[in-house]
């Protein structure tokens, strides 16, 4: 910058830009520990507390995490591809080696995948309610809840709801047994015609963060799917998927 030119930013700002630039180009690598707060101080001619500031700022958007006693580090991609329409091919899930959708797609990027499963009865929440025809607000479902894991590392909590008379036409689904995963039992009991998800992003609340063990400042993608059946919709799942450990890609003809 021209010496004669003033720099409005504010120094917690201007050292956070310093900073994402050096992460941007390679200079602090995913893993690597950020200077101290004293150092980033003494750099800057600034107080610790402005270069905390700053590195605040980093953790607000995500791109660093810190650990307490440790200090700060650059944040390490684990993103795993989410293929919209192609993870729900048939041949995945019920071909001649059925495979649960994320195992597939996981394992087929080279992650190793794990999962923790419970189905209860609980009150059906309101989103499951609009979108279910049979079921009304505070009405009994089934809930089966996971969470799964990319490498050791929990990335999504996938809470699926149906009705208490879908469970009464397959033992199967309440128990989550049998191979293709959740759709294949679904589409047993009444075959899936269409899928629908709706995507949103925001930060996660309190409980969930617990539950998924969110490093502070990280974004979530929450996605609401309904499975559509020649029954009408049979299924409604909430995911809460960890913002830095997705992404989206979607590519389908232009419909007439």
């Amino acid at each position: 910058m021209d010496e004669n030119t003033t720099d409005a930013r504010p120094m917690q700002v201007r050292i956070a830009d310093d900073l994402r630039s050096q992460i941007n180009r390679g200079d602090l690598a995913p893993g690597e520990k950020l200077p101290t707060l004293a150092a980033l101080a003494t750099e800057h001619g600034v107080s610790e507390m402005v270069a905390r500031r700053a590195v605040e700022l980093l953790r607000q958007e995500g791109a660093i995490i810190s650990r307490k006693g440790s200090g700060s580090f650059v944040r390490e991609a684990l993103t795993v591809r989410r293929h919209g329409l192609e993870r729900y091919s048939r041949s995945v899930w019920g071909g001649k080696n059925p495979q649960p959708l994320l195992k597939a797609e996981g394992e087929k990027q080279g992650k190793a995948v794990g999962q923790e499963s419970s189905t209860e009865q609980v009150p059906a929440p309101r989103f499951v309610s609009d979108r279910l025809p049979d079921v009304e607000e505070g009405d009994l479902v089934y809930a089966r809840r996971r969470i799964t894991k990319l490498d050791g590392v929990i990335n999504q909590s996938a809470d699926s709801y149906f009705s208490l008379g879908t469970g009464e036409r397959s033992p199967a689904v309440v128990a989550g047994e049998g191979p293709g995963g959740h759709i294949a039992r679904i589409n047993a009991i009444s075959p899936v015609i269409d899928i629908q998800e709706e995507i949103t992003t925001r930060m996660p609340t309190g409980p969930e963060a617990a539950r998924l063990q969110i490093p502070a400042g990280t974004p979530v993608f929450e996605v609401i799917r309904t499975y559509h059946c020649e029954d009408g919709p049979m299924d409604v799942t909430r995911f809460v998927i960890r913002g830095d450990m997705a992404a989206f890609d979607y590519r389908f003809p232009i419909p007439d």
